[in-house]
Protein backbone atom coordinates (compact mmCIF):
# COMPACT_ATOMS: atom_id res chain seq x y z
CA UNK A 1 0.00 0.00 0.00
CA UNK A 2 2.78 2.37 0.90
CA UNK A 3 4.53 1.57 -2.35
CA UNK A 4 1.47 2.47 -4.34
CA UNK A 5 1.19 5.84 -2.61
CA UNK A 6 4.83 6.68 -3.31
CA UNK A 7 4.49 5.69 -6.95
CA UNK A 8 1.50 8.02 -7.41
CA UNK A 9 3.36 10.85 -5.75
CA UNK A 10 6.33 10.42 -8.07
CA UNK A 11 4.05 10.46 -11.14
CA UNK A 12 2.37 13.68 -9.99
CA UNK A 13 5.73 15.36 -9.41
CA UNK A 14 6.94 14.29 -12.88
CA UNK A 15 3.86 15.71 -14.59
CA UNK A 16 4.16 18.98 -12.68
CA UNK A 17 7.80 19.36 -13.73
CA UNK A 18 6.96 18.72 -17.34
CA UNK A 19 4.19 21.34 -17.32
CA UNK A 20 6.50 23.86 -15.66
CA UNK A 21 9.09 23.30 -18.40
CA UNK A 22 6.56 23.90 -21.13
CA UNK A 23 5.33 27.16 -19.54
CA UNK A 24 8.83 28.55 -19.05
CA UNK A 25 9.86 27.66 -22.62
CA UNK A 26 8.79 30.73 -24.63
CA UNK A 27 9.52 31.83 -28.13
CA UNK A 28 12.60 34.03 -28.08
CA UNK A 29 12.06 37.71 -28.81
CA UNK A 30 14.91 37.69 -31.28
CA UNK A 31 15.57 35.28 -34.04
CA UNK A 32 18.35 32.97 -32.89
CA UNK A 33 19.70 32.81 -36.39
CA UNK A 34 19.95 36.64 -36.73
CA UNK A 35 22.03 38.65 -34.32
CA UNK A 36 20.16 41.88 -35.23
CA UNK A 37 16.87 42.57 -33.45
CA UNK A 38 13.54 42.71 -35.31
CA UNK A 39 13.08 46.27 -36.82
CA UNK A 40 9.48 46.52 -35.68
CA UNK A 41 10.57 45.95 -32.12
CA UNK A 42 13.10 48.80 -32.18
CA UNK A 43 12.60 52.53 -31.50
CA UNK A 44 13.62 53.39 -35.07
CA UNK A 45 10.34 52.05 -36.38
CA UNK A 46 8.52 54.66 -34.30
CA UNK A 47 10.51 57.58 -35.76
CA UNK A 48 8.60 60.01 -38.05
CA UNK A 49 9.75 61.76 -41.23
CA UNK A 50 10.21 65.18 -39.56
CA UNK A 51 12.38 63.54 -36.87
CA UNK A 52 14.61 61.92 -39.48
CA UNK A 53 14.87 65.16 -41.46
CA UNK A 54 15.77 67.08 -38.29
CA UNK A 55 18.60 64.60 -37.61
CA UNK A 56 19.84 64.92 -41.18
CA UNK A 57 19.71 68.71 -40.90
CA UNK A 58 22.14 68.60 -37.99
CA UNK A 59 24.75 67.13 -40.36
CA UNK A 60 24.11 69.56 -43.19
CA UNK A 61 26.92 71.85 -44.25
CA UNK A 62 26.77 75.64 -43.83
CA UNK A 63 25.23 77.50 -46.78
CA UNK A 64 22.98 74.63 -47.77
CA UNK A 65 19.18 74.82 -47.66
CA UNK A 66 17.75 73.79 -44.34
CA UNK A 67 16.19 70.36 -44.43
CA UNK A 68 13.76 71.47 -41.75
CA UNK A 69 12.39 74.10 -44.11
CA UNK A 70 12.18 71.47 -46.82
CA UNK A 71 10.25 69.16 -44.51
CA UNK A 72 7.90 72.03 -43.70
CA UNK A 73 7.35 72.63 -47.40
CA UNK A 74 6.66 68.92 -47.91
CA UNK A 75 4.24 68.81 -45.03
CA UNK A 76 2.30 71.86 -46.30
CA UNK A 77 -0.78 71.00 -48.29
CA UNK A 78 -0.88 72.85 -51.67
CA UNK A 79 -4.03 74.74 -52.48
CA UNK A 80 -6.14 72.80 -54.98
CA UNK A 81 -8.46 75.64 -55.92
CA UNK A 82 -9.15 75.96 -59.66
CA UNK A 83 -8.14 79.23 -61.35
CA UNK A 84 -11.03 81.71 -61.52
CA UNK A 85 -12.94 81.72 -64.77
CA UNK A 86 -12.43 84.86 -66.86
CA UNK A 87 -15.29 87.30 -66.63
CA UNK A 88 -17.34 87.53 -69.84
CA UNK A 89 -16.77 90.58 -71.99
CA UNK A 90 -19.62 93.04 -72.09
CA UNK A 91 -21.73 92.85 -75.19
CA UNK A 92 -21.79 96.61 -75.56
CA UNK A 93 -18.91 98.99 -75.00
CA UNK A 94 -18.83 102.61 -76.16
CA UNK A 95 -16.17 103.01 -78.79
CA UNK A 96 -15.02 99.40 -78.66
CA UNK A 97 -15.17 96.52 -81.11
CA UNK A 98 -17.61 94.73 -78.85
CA UNK A 99 -20.27 97.16 -80.01
CA UNK A 100 -22.97 95.94 -82.37
CA UNK A 101 -21.85 96.01 -85.99
CA UNK A 102 -25.25 96.44 -87.66
CA UNK A 103 -27.22 99.70 -87.75
CA UNK A 104 -30.72 100.17 -89.17
CA UNK A 105 -31.75 103.81 -89.58
CA UNK A 106 -35.34 105.03 -89.99
CA UNK A 107 -35.78 108.78 -90.46
CA UNK A 108 -38.25 111.41 -91.56
CA UNK A 109 -36.67 113.28 -94.48
CA UNK A 110 -37.14 116.67 -96.11
CA UNK A 111 -35.77 116.96 -99.65
CA UNK A 112 -35.32 120.13 -101.70
CA UNK A 113 -35.17 119.44 -105.47
CA UNK A 114 -34.05 122.32 -107.68
CA UNK A 115 -33.88 122.20 -111.49
CA UNK A 116 -34.53 124.34 -114.57
CA UNK A 117 -37.77 122.44 -115.17
CA UNK A 118 -39.25 122.74 -111.70
CA UNK A 119 -38.35 123.03 -108.03
CA UNK A 120 -40.07 121.21 -105.21
CA UNK A 121 -39.88 120.59 -101.47
CA UNK A 122 -40.73 117.00 -100.72
CA UNK A 123 -41.22 115.05 -97.49
CA UNK A 124 -40.80 111.32 -97.05
CA UNK A 125 -38.77 108.56 -95.45
CA UNK A 126 -35.05 107.79 -95.43
CA UNK A 127 -33.84 104.30 -94.55
CA UNK A 128 -30.29 103.05 -94.22
CA UNK A 129 -28.49 99.86 -93.29
CA UNK A 130 -24.83 99.97 -92.23
CA UNK A 131 -22.38 97.23 -91.31
CA UNK A 132 -19.13 98.21 -89.54
CA UNK A 133 -16.03 96.35 -90.63
CA UNK A 134 -14.09 97.61 -87.63
CA UNK A 135 -14.34 100.30 -84.96
CA UNK A 136 -14.62 103.23 -87.36
CA UNK A 137 -15.22 102.02 -90.96
CA UNK A 138 -18.49 100.68 -92.29
CA UNK A 139 -20.43 99.99 -95.49
CA UNK A 140 -23.83 101.61 -95.87
CA UNK A 141 -26.83 101.32 -98.16
CA UNK A 142 -29.35 104.17 -98.30
CA UNK A 143 -32.83 104.61 -99.83
CA UNK A 144 -34.79 107.89 -99.66
CA UNK A 145 -38.33 108.21 -101.00
CA UNK A 146 -40.08 111.61 -100.86
CA UNK A 147 -43.38 113.06 -102.05
CA UNK A 148 -44.20 116.68 -102.91
CA UNK A 149 -47.60 118.40 -103.19
CA UNK A 150 -46.17 120.37 -106.10
CA UNK A 151 -47.76 119.18 -109.33
CA UNK A 152 -46.45 119.00 -112.88
CA UNK A 153 -49.48 118.74 -115.07
CA UNK A 154 -51.77 116.49 -113.09
CA UNK A 155 -49.03 114.53 -111.26
CA UNK A 156 -47.37 115.13 -107.94
CA UNK A 157 -43.59 115.21 -107.79
CA UNK A 158 -42.06 112.00 -106.46
CA UNK A 159 -38.37 111.30 -106.01
CA UNK A 160 -36.47 108.10 -105.17
CA UNK A 161 -32.74 108.27 -104.30
CA UNK A 162 -30.79 105.05 -103.69
CA UNK A 163 -27.21 103.86 -103.49
CA UNK A 164 -24.40 102.62 -101.30
CA UNK A 165 -20.93 103.57 -100.13
CA UNK A 166 -18.49 103.91 -97.25
CA UNK A 167 -19.26 105.31 -93.83
CA UNK A 168 -16.77 106.65 -91.29
CA UNK A 169 -17.80 107.07 -87.65
CA UNK A 170 -16.13 108.21 -84.43
CA UNK A 171 -17.63 105.72 -82.00
CA UNK A 172 -16.03 106.94 -78.80
CA UNK A 173 -18.80 108.29 -76.60
CA UNK A 174 -22.57 108.53 -76.55
CA UNK A 175 -22.38 111.06 -79.35
CA UNK A 176 -21.33 109.32 -82.55
CA UNK A 177 -20.55 111.78 -85.38
CA UNK A 178 -20.16 110.25 -88.83
CA UNK A 179 -19.63 110.96 -92.53
CA UNK A 180 -20.73 108.96 -95.55
CA UNK A 181 -20.66 108.98 -99.35
CA UNK A 182 -23.50 107.30 -101.25
CA UNK A 183 -23.21 106.59 -104.98
CA UNK A 184 -26.18 105.28 -106.92
CA UNK A 185 -29.18 106.36 -108.95
CA UNK A 186 -32.36 108.43 -108.79
CA UNK A 187 -35.85 108.21 -110.20
CA UNK A 188 -38.38 111.04 -110.48
CA UNK A 189 -41.96 111.49 -111.58
CA UNK A 190 -43.54 112.90 -113.61
CA UNK A 191 -41.61 112.66 -116.86
CA UNK A 192 -41.09 116.04 -118.54
CA UNK A 193 -40.12 117.08 -122.07
CA UNK A 194 -39.64 113.48 -123.14
CA UNK A 195 -36.60 113.25 -120.89
CA UNK A 196 -35.61 110.13 -118.95
CA UNK A 197 -36.97 109.84 -115.45
CA UNK A 198 -33.76 108.12 -114.26
CA UNK A 199 -30.46 109.69 -113.32
CA UNK A 200 -27.29 109.10 -111.38
CA UNK A 201 -27.05 110.38 -107.80
CA UNK A 202 -24.17 111.34 -105.55
CA UNK A 203 -24.95 112.00 -101.91
CA UNK A 204 -22.31 113.27 -99.50
CA UNK A 205 -22.87 114.42 -95.96
CA UNK A 206 -22.97 113.31 -92.39
CA UNK A 207 -24.68 113.52 -89.09
CA UNK A 208 -24.54 112.47 -85.47
CA UNK A 209 -26.19 109.73 -83.43
CA UNK A 210 -26.94 109.98 -79.73
CA UNK A 211 -26.84 106.60 -78.01
CA UNK A 212 -29.90 106.24 -75.80
CA UNK A 213 -29.23 102.62 -74.85
CA UNK A 214 -27.25 99.73 -76.36
CA UNK A 215 -29.94 99.06 -78.98
CA UNK A 216 -31.30 102.55 -79.77
CA UNK A 217 -29.90 105.88 -80.92
CA UNK A 218 -31.40 109.14 -82.13
CA UNK A 219 -30.09 110.56 -85.41
CA UNK A 220 -29.76 113.97 -87.09
CA UNK A 221 -28.47 114.06 -90.68
CA UNK A 222 -27.75 116.53 -93.48
CA UNK A 223 -26.67 115.72 -97.07
CA UNK A 224 -25.83 117.33 -100.36
CA UNK A 225 -27.38 115.38 -103.28
CA UNK A 226 -26.37 115.84 -106.92
CA UNK A 227 -28.53 114.44 -109.74
CA UNK A 228 -28.55 114.70 -113.56
CA UNK A 229 -32.16 114.90 -114.72
CA UNK A 230 -33.24 116.61 -117.98
CA UNK A 231 -29.73 116.52 -119.37
CA UNK A 232 -28.59 118.90 -116.66
CA UNK A 233 -27.13 118.72 -113.17
CA UNK A 234 -29.12 119.54 -110.04
CA UNK A 235 -27.83 120.56 -106.63
CA UNK A 236 -30.25 119.25 -104.02
CA UNK A 237 -30.30 119.05 -100.25
CA UNK A 238 -31.70 116.59 -97.75
CA UNK A 239 -32.32 116.90 -94.01
CA UNK A 240 -33.41 113.91 -91.92
CA UNK A 241 -33.98 112.94 -88.33
CA UNK A 242 -35.04 109.69 -86.73
CA UNK A 243 -33.86 106.61 -84.86
CA UNK A 244 -31.15 103.98 -85.29
CA UNK A 245 -31.51 100.37 -84.18
CA UNK A 246 -28.29 98.52 -83.26
CA UNK A 247 -28.06 94.73 -83.57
Amino acid sequence: MMKSVCLCALLLLGNAGLAQGQVETAKPVFDTDNAAPDFSATSAAKATLPDLLAIADSFSRPGMTSVTRLSTAWSAQPASADPPAPSPKPRFVYGGRNDYRWQLGLSLAWFHFSSSQFSANAIGLATSVAYFLNEWLGVEGDVTAVFSPTTIGNNHVKLLIYGGGPKVAWRQKRWEPWLHGIFGGAHEQPQTANQSRNSYSIMAGGGADYRWNPHLSFRAEGDYVRTGFFGQSQNNFKLAGGVVIHF
